[in-house]
């Protein structure tokens, strides 16, 4: 495809308005709409060669799912239908994830790391680290080496930053996502 897809889980509608914040600012020339893994199966993933993917926070740093609570079916539900293994090589992912750092700061964001690490095992290039200035929490599972593994948004307490923090973000990944779309991320 020579567009960038983006997919997400969400449970309350959070996750999804983001989504659809970025790919505003992305456009609909470079990304296609973004759409709930509930609706789709890994083959829709597969045709991309650039992706956006987003998670809400849910539990204890699990991927969100009805095992841990939620209502609508989500990652754990997406992965759960099959297969086990697949082959991301070559593809270049770049991530968000939702938390709230005052009501959460025990597990903020944590989420994300089992999404990521999943991607990871099935070869996929990962993208856009994000910077940990500016949260206050206790422990993240999203945090490796004093980075997050993607974008992180706090829409409760820290909504006023969510737009430039976007902005900042894409002008990171962006390039390194349309590399991959031209062939030139390797």
């Amino acid at each position: 495809m020579n567009k960038i897809g983006m997919f997400f889980g969400s449970e309350t509608g959070t996750t999804r308005l983001v989504a659809k914040k970025i790919h505003k600012k992305l456009g609909e020339a470079l990304c296609d709409k973004p759409v709930n893994v509930n609706r789709v199966t890994l083959a829709d993933l597969l045709r991309y060669d650039a992706l956006i993917l987003g998670t809400p926070s849910y539990g204890e740093g699990d991927l969100p799912g009805k095992s841990v609570g939620c209502f609508e079916p989500n990652w754990e539900e997406f992965f759960a239908q099959g297969p086990a293994e697949a082959d991301f090589s070559g593809k270049h992912i770049a991530f968000f994830g939702l938390g709230a750092q005052e009501r959460y700061a025990d597990r903020f964001a944590s989420s994300l790391r089992p999404l990521v690490d999943k991607f990871r095992a099935w070869g996929a290039e990962v993208v856009g680290d994000w910077p940990l200035d500016g949260y206050r929490y206790d422990y993240s599972a999203a945090e490796v080496d004093g980075r997050f593994l993607g974008l992180i948004i706090d829409q409760r307490t820290q909504g006023m930053l969510t737009d430039e923090r976007i902005d900042a973000w894409l002008a990171q990944v962006t390039p390194l996502l349309q590399a991959a779309l031209t062939g030139d991320g390797a």
